[in-house]
């Protein structure tokens, strides 16, 4: 009977009003990598709050969408985001847009080299400028170009409109190809791509799929040419609000979900492409390292271009860590 009476007191404590409310809002479906991993980070606040700390998580831009979401945290609207890296950008942190170089990284090890290491904390912290906290990294990994062609070489390009997300470095590598960069939400490329508005995009197989762009587009080339990833951010007030000991909770629970994304995002890429493969309305094509080797050389003004915004010195670094694990900046 004791053991009973604690289990509904503990039930009791966790049905009250939660001491602290945190809405986490982002643009993608809830069974991506980002999507899994802001429900599991949910689920461990909620667990190890006892319930008395409460995160909402709005996925599919049901709270704001990829034009808003930015506006909204600087305005305290929404209190946790995870943007794509590319778009910090835009609202004056250029130094972001080192992610969205193609070709940049070989493979996950090379990313962490940056996002955990000392390039990638000097970015998050240079965050406070725009009374934004920077907590973390998450992984969703890399892109594939699609169209209603094989996109192999870099004539394959020319002529075509290719949505990209708002980026300077994006904008350059489909003017680099010889395509025209078409700058549209997340939520809106797939009726864009549906109405011809639009000829081709760029995305993780993960969210090729769960969007249904499999639907509206012919042919999927894996060029494994460029790198999605977020940056989890907080807004400032909400942060200073927060008891010493809720913030060090919620910084253990993001980590955790954090380990936790990088984990299953390159299985749920990986399950994506065999169930593309599987419903067949896609042809899937790779690409060999020659042909790599010259999509590579194509795009190299965007590297001049990012160059150009912010100095030599962290992209040079940043182009080191990448390589060797030895450099640190």
């Amino acid at each position: 009977m004791a053991t009973c009476f604690a289990w509904l007191l503990a039930g009791a404590a966790w049905a009250q009003d939660p001491a602290v409310v945190l809405r986490f809002s982002h643009v993608v479906a809830p069974d991506t990598p980002k999507g899994l991993a802001a429900l599991r980070f949910k689920s461990l606040v909620q667990l190890r709050s006892q319930g008395r700390i409460r995160v909402d998580v709005y996925p599919n831009s049901t709270l704001y969408g990829d034009r808003e979401e930015m506006e909204a945290i600087q305005l305290g609207a929404v209190d946790m985001l995870a943007p794509s890296l590319s778009k910090f950008g835009r609202i004056g942190f250029p130094e972001f847009e080192i992610f969205s170089l193609p070709y940049l990284f070989d493979d996950q090890a090379a990313i962490h080299r940056i996002t955990q290491g000392p390039i990638g904390q000097r970015l998050l912290e240079g965050l406070t400028r725009l009374r934004l906290v920077g907590l973390g990294y998450l992984d969703n990994g890399f892109k594939q170009m699609s169209a209603h062609k094989p996109l192999r070489e870099p004539e394959d390009f020319v002529g075509l409109s290719m949505r990209v997300q708002p980026s300077r470095v994006l904008a350059a590598q489909m003017r680099a190809l010889g395509a025209h960069p078409v700058s549209l939400a997340f939520r809106e490329t797939r009726l864009a791509l549906a109405k011809g508005v639009v000829d081709g995009t760029e995305n993780p197989v993960s969210n090729f799929w769960t969007q249904g762009m499999n639907q509206v587009q012919s042919d999927l080339t894996l060029t494994h040419h460029g790198y999605v990833g977020y940056a989890v951010v907080v807004h400032q007030r909400f942060w200073e609000h927060l008891a010493l000991n809720d913030r060090a909770l919620i910084r253990s629970a993001l980590n955790d979900a954090l380990a936790y994304g990088a984990q299953i995002a390159q299985t749920q890429n990986d399950q994506a492409l065999a169930a593309l493969r599987q419903a067949g309305t896609t042809r899937i094509h790779s690409i060999n390292a020659a042909q790599r080797a010259r999509l590579k050389a194509a795009v190299q003004p965007a590297y001049a271009e990012l160059r150009a915004a912010i100095g030599g010195d962290l992209l040079d670094a940043a182009v080191q860590a990448a390589q060797s694990p030895l450099v640190a900046y």
